[in-house]
């Protein structure tokens, strides 16, 4: 490969390092792909090739160079770098973990394997992970971004809710199989405990504009759509969001953040369901003020919790967040609300013992 050239003497490679630092990565790519569609190209400059293209923002075609590279090279750590850092840029988290990692045990103190998968880490919303890949990080050249990654974890361990990352890898791996694990293994029945709250305040009469709050694969959906007038839903994991789809019961599916998707519908919705879902938010002011501008005058909230016994809310075991009713009624309140219904319910088991929580009912003062 090093002896290829070009008419003014210098080698493609060197060129295509040349033009990618020049920011003019769509001639590396065109340089690259001459010499791999005339058989020319050896691993490293396959390597390059794949740089070029994530430098010139097709993330689709740098996947593709990526994987072609890694099956040509199986056993070498910049090939798995190279594929595990392609992957992450498409956002497909738990393949660039493992390619990350399986670079690393190629390639032990690789540094810029270490610094990739604790992005990686962090972007899924596990700081402890990350933590723990930059503790064996020692490069000294690589210090810094080190040291802003490690900040970036403690940030993240500090805040008083789940990362919107770790939901949507969570949930994104759950998908396939989410309905059946919930029903089957975990008893859950927060969608069946909502829509019975809703008929004890008598919602279940007339027909409302609904917006399912983390609404999964639409398990809560289908328990309201013979009352729904329109019914939409928000959650962080596109993959949760195709299975919803697939129901055909949503007249809009909304990938985002709880905290913030509702705030550009001002009055759009009569009642606003939660099941199970805000045990993933430690502090529900951010939530229930978005519920209250979304919410027409009179509109209701519901949603379930697990419950705790404390002043405010605390994070559990499992990385799930309790309330306690204290903190519900008084935040309620705080929010523009009023509580309508407050009941002690089992929204799910866990390894067979019921799960202690609260189903609530809000309305809009």
């Amino acid at each position: 490969m090093a002896s290829a050239r070009l008419d003014d003497g210098e080698a493609p490679l060197a060129r295509a390092e040349r033009l990618i630092a020049g920011a003019r990565a769509g001639e590396a790519v065109e340089l690259l792909r001459t010499l791999i569609d005339t058989g020319r190209a050896g691993p490293l400059a396959r390597l390059v090739f794949v740089r070029a293209l994530a430098a010139a923002g097709d993330t689709d075609a740098a996947l593709v160079a990526a994987r072609e590279a890694a099956s040509l090279a199986p056993h070498a750590a910049q090939s798995a770098l190279a594929l595990g850092e392609a992957l992450l840029a498409a956002d497909l988290l738990p393949a660039s973990i493992a390619e990350l990692q399986r670079a690393l045990s190629i390639e032990p103190g690789l540094p810029r394997a270490q610094l990739l998968l604790a992005q990686a880490w962090l972007r899924a919303g596990e700081a402890e992970k990350a933590e723990a890949v930059l503790s064996a990080a020692d490069d000294p050249e690589t210090a810094g971004a080190r040291d802003a990654l490690l900040r970036q974890a403690e940030a993240m361990r500090g805040r008083p809710r789940a990362d919107a990352g770790y939901v949507r890898h969570l949930f994104d791996q759950f998908a396939p199989d989410y309905d059946q694990r919930m029903r089957g293994h975990l008893g859950y029945r927060a969608p069946e405990i909502l829509r019975e709250l809703a008929e004890m305040i008598g919602l279940g009469l007339r027909c409302h504009a609904i917006v399912d709050l983390g609404c999964g694969t639409g398990l809560g959906g289908a328990a309201f759509a013979d009352i729904a007038s329109r019914l939409d839903g928000v959650d962080l994991s596109p993959a949760m969001l195709a299975q919803a789809r697939a129901r055909a019961l949503y007249g809009e599916l909304i990938q985002g953040d709880l905290e913030t998707a509702l705030d550009a519908r001002p009055g759009r919705y009569d009642l606003a369901i939660a099941a199970d879902t805000f045990v993933y938010l430690g502090d529900l002011r951010p939530v229930f003020a978005g519920c209250a501008l979304a919410l027409a005058h009179g509109g209701h909230l519901l949603f379930t919790v697990e419950a705790d016994d404390g002043a405010a809310y605390q994070l559990g075991p499992k990385r799930r967040w309790r309330h306690s009713e204290s903190y519900l009624r008084g935040l309620a309140g705080e929010t523009g609300f009023s509580v309508t219904g407050f009941l002690g319910c089992t929204p799910r088991h866990e390894a067979g013992v019921p799960v202690a929580g609260f189903a609530v009912a809000l309305s809009k003062s």
